[in-house]
């Protein structure tokens, strides 16, 4: 039997989670039938390794294509990295430590393994509280640059935001990847560093490139490789502007429905 595609391809939070942040049962029975069909199965989330690693092992899979931190680092779940791809050790320094209003902002890092905030933020936990990666509080300005793949500012609206966009697009916007993973979150990579880069390396080397891939996502930081795939879809929950920005892509249905796997049930016909 033919398959329509090689791959499919999902970012985590708003997309193939569910809206506790957790996979469902039907997804990974979905994903795992899928699996063992011969279908590729790729993770592309702005989440740490650490962390999607233990979503994914809930599902039947051999092997499983993990790209994280927005395409900052890539691995397949055997334990191989593909590629790693850090800020500088000053320039990730002089991010974790731009002005902005603490009162509506916080700013956090991944580095490494280790998650960093520079306050205790209860609200971030129902993120995590699956795979129980949690962030350590720190003071930025005594803290370091070393093995940063990305530094993120979250904000009460996408108004507290605009103005810490603004400033490392004109201070740093030729040394860096400034993307918005929801209006509420705002995520600073090395420059080069995307989604779409960092899969087109692990599909190359599977035999195939992102035209052979099915894709969902729901964020600007999915933009690109959503616009590259073969198919792109794009969650009925998803942030607006990507609506807009990919007005041809299909809009499929909810993060809180599973909406991906009944999408690859019907393409697949699981």
């Amino acid at each position: 039997m033919t398959l329509p595609f090689k791959a499919i391809i999902s970012d985590l939070d708003g997309t193939l989670l569910n809206a506790e942040h957790k996979i469902g049962d039907f997804t990974i029975q979905i994903l795992s039938e899928l699996s063992q069909k011969g279908v590729d199965v790729y993770i592309a989330t702005g989440r740490n390794l650490s962390d999607v690693q233990h979503i994914i092992r809930k599902v039947n899979v051999d092997e499983a294509m993990l790209v994280t931190s927005n395409g900052a680092r890539a691995n397949f779940l055997s334990g191989e990295c593909v590629l790693n791809h850090h800020l500088p050790e000053e320039l990730a320094f002089k991010l974790m430590n731009i002005e902005f209003d603490p009162t509506r902002v916080c700013v956090n890092s991944y580095q490494g393994d280790e998650w960093f905030i520079n306050i205790d933020l209860e609200s971030l936990r129902k993120y995590h509280q699956d795979s129980g990666f949690m962030y350590q509080v720190v003071d930025f300005a005594q803290h370091h640059g070393r093995q940063t793949e990305k530094v993120f500012f979250i904000g009460r609206e996408l108004a507290d935001l605009l103005p810490i966009e603004q400033k490392i697009r004109e201070t740093y916007g030729d040394q860096v990847y400034t993307v918005y993973s929801t209006p509420q979150c705002l995520e600073v990579m090395n420059n080069g560093v995307s989604k779409a880069n960092a899969l087109e390396e692990l599909a190359e080397r599977r035999g195939y490139t992102l035209k052979d891939c099915l894709v969902f996502g729901d964020g600007m930081n999915d933009f690109e490789m959503l616009k590259q795939a073969g198919k792109g879809c794009v969650m009925g929950n998803a942030d607006p502007r990507l609506k807009e920005a990919l007005p041809n892509n299909e809009v499929i249905g909810f993060n809180k429905d599973e909406a991906v796997a009944r999408y690859i049930r019907q393409v697949f016909g699981l």
